[in-house]
């Protein structure tokens, strides 16, 4: 019983199951309130083509944590040893076996559907496992790579609903410079496990303090796009945007004053619920 239980955490913890329910919360969200707000809301639950969309986002991003795992053990016995801990409950020959079989699954449900769909979701688990193995390495790259994953499962709906606006455009982007500023915490806040790793992560190729000039002009570019938002009728997920303007101005200010990793822990976390609080914002357009 007890081992079972141990195999089920480790799996929450290793797939990151909780993320992966944001995510696709998040598409149906956007489906029933921004791409397709004309449809009723029981048309949209019960499309099996949209159905189908999420539960391909949803096995292919458990998939992609499980080899970001495997990939960063190492990095997170140094850096995050609970969360080490968590991941390893079940064997490195078992996160393996799942993981080729969720993408085997993906590819075999993606293919009965049509070319588009498999190619779209191929390149979805190929850059994915690049970013784990390679480009997560190098500086230049890692940031823009990992927000544009987080960001790619979106265009899945936005493509399958051929709603493709400049208010979208600038939603996407809003969510993609959050995205931007929690990775670069992330890294100040996994510096001495980047270093030991040999990871050339920003901060340790530029320092702390080039690194937060660099998130502070995403703060900034952050800023603009919240006033630009506000020009649009959006209902009242208007002051969703209008506080993010506060939002960011104070987690910047913060950013400057904090200096040690468990501080930094708290301002990417600070990130994530804004970014959930932006989730159930959606709910908010009318």
């Amino acid at each position: 019983m007890y081992r079972l239980y141990y195999q089920i955490l480790g799996f929450v913890s290793t797939t990151r199951l909780l993320n992966v329910i944001v995510l696709c919360l998040t598409q149906y969200l956007i489906s029933i309130y921004i791409l397709a707000p004309e449809r009723s809301l029981t048309s949209l639950i019960l499309d099996f083509n949209l159905f189908i969309i999420v539960l391909l986002t949803a096995i292919s991003t458990l998939s992609g944590y499980i080899i970001n795992n495997f990939y960063d053990s190492e990095k997170d016995r140094i850096n995050r040893p609970k969360m080490f801990f968590l991941g390893n409950l079940i064997s490195v020959i078992n996160q393996l076996k799942i993981y080729f079989l969720f993408n085997l699954i993906v590819m075999i449900i993606s293919i009965s559907i049509s070319y588009k769909v498999f190619v779209f979701y191929s390149f979805y688990i190929f850059i994915i496992w690049l970013y784990s193995y390679k480009i997560k390495r190098f500086y230049w790259a890692s940031n823009f790579i990992s927000s544009a994953i987080v960001i790619y499962p979106f265009f899945g709906v936005i493509l399958y609903f051929g709603t493709f606006s400049f208010k979208v455009i600038l939603m996407a982007l809003f969510l993609f410079n959050l995205l931007f500023l929690r990775d670069l915490v992330k890294d100040l806040q996994n510096f001495n496990g980047d270093w030991i790793q040999e990871y050339k992560t920003i901060p340790i190729i530029y320092g702390v303090f080039n690194t937060k000039i660099l998130a502070s002009f995403f703060s900034l570019f952050t800023f603009i796009l919240s006033i630009n938002l506000l020009n649009f009728n959006l209902g009242n997920i208007y002051f969703y945007y209008l506080l993010s303007i506060f939002f960011i101005l104070i987690w910047t200010v913060y950013l400057w004053i904090y200096k040690d990793q468990k501080n930094y822990l708290w301002l990417r976390n600070f990130i994530k619920v804004w970014i959930l609080i932006g989730v159930f914002s959606i709910t908010l357009i009318t």
